[in-house]
């Protein structure tokens, strides 16, 4: 059957249209799963029982099951979802002073073999459907009873790997007569998959752009990440600048601090010499150590010069506040564990 939430509400319309109903009925059910986060289409009181019926025939509400879940010491949550075929997923709940952010998974494994990720090593199987991937937020929602108030598409897999998809649970996301969360309080990753940073810049939602970066140079991000291969830092910071222009939205770079490697005075001078001039923030990440990883986290001590040789030139950088560093924090380890 298909799932009722991988429409966004226009297409949910001619949808209804498709089955003799009208097409203001759509708002209805909008509102049924995305405010009211029902379970059932029972629960859709407003609607006909011959409506009710006709929905359970033909549709499914995709509600997710919790296989396992850790919980932090600080607050931060990660579950393990079994995505109803077999496969498993994970989301990752943090709090914060201004509210909750979800980090949500949008594929089943992940193609791009970055050597700093758990991720890496287990095999790619499928996309997340736009409605798998709303689904963990609203899966979150109910087992917690709360209401979350930022996506960080960061999770398993490469969201722009994803793309209609990734773009699609966006939209149902930001629509305000669903779940209405604002599209600047909703992040997406890439590791650089440049011709789909175009397209992105084309849709007008005004999401924040979130580039994987880690390294100054091509040999050293190459090393780390082998889709530099295909897409180097030239061309990645080009589409970043043309990105910028286009949607006049800042850039957050990631750059996770790996000892001994990326971590030193003169990647950082690099940095500085790439970033200067552009609509840009530096999000330094403490490196989280993963088993058979090639990289260790670099020492405190590196990670506040690093930062401070940024700001002090012109580079607005901030150091990520590390969360679940004692529930399996890295991307990918819950899955890996419950694969072994």
């Amino acid at each position: 059957m298909k799932n009722i939430k991988d429409y966004n509400l226009e297409e949910l319309k001619q949808e209804l249209i498709s089955i003799g109903e009208k097409p203001f009925r759509a708002e209805q059910i909008f509102k049924w799963i995305y405010q009211e986060n029902v379970t059932s289409f029972d629960e859709m009181t407003n609607l006909s029982l011959e409506l009710r019926e006709k929905l359970k025939q033909n549709y499914t509400l995709c509600i997710f099951n919790i296989l396992r879940k850790q919980e932090s010491s600080d607050g931060t949550i990660k579950y393990l979802f079994d995505v109803l075929d077999g496969n498993a997923i994970e989301t990752v709940l943090m709090k914060y002073h201004h509210g909750y952010s979800l980090c949500v998974s949008t594929q089943i494994g992940c193609k791009m073999g970055c050597k700093f990720c758990a991720s890496t090593g287990i095999a790619f199987a499928r996309n997340l459907t736009s409605g798998e991937i709303v689904e963990e937020l609203l899966a979150v929602e109910r087992d917690q009873n709360i209401k979350i108030s930022n996506v960080v598409y960061m999770g398993i897999g490469e969201p722009l790997d994803n793309y209609d998809n990734v773009v699609n649970s966006i939209r149902i996301i930001n629509n305000p007569k669903g779940i209405n969360i604002g599209a600047r309080h909703i992040s997406v990753s890439t590791s650089g998959l440049v011709p789909n940073i175009y397209r992105l810049a084309e849709e007008n939602i005004q999401c924040t752009l979130s580039i994987s970066l880690h390294a100054t140079n091509n040999e050293k991000r190459s090393s780390m990440m082998p889709v530099n291969n295909r897409y180097p830092i030239e061309e990645l910071i080009q589409a970043c600048k043309d990105y910028i222009a286009k949607t006049n939205r800042r850039i957050s770079f990631e750059y996770a601090l790996a000892k001994d490697n990326n971590d030193n005075l003169e990647d950082a001078k690099g940095l500085v010499k790439l970033l200067k001039g552009m609509l840009c923030h530096v999000n330094l990440i403490p490196i989280n150590k993963i088993e058979n990883g090639a990289f260790d986290k670099s020492s405190n001590e590196n990670i506040i010069k690093f930062r401070d040789y940024l700001n002090e030139h012109g580079i607005v950088a901030t150091i990520r506040r590390e969360l679940g560093s004692d529930i399996d924090a890295a991307c990918g380890q819950l899955r890996r564990k419950n694969l072994q």
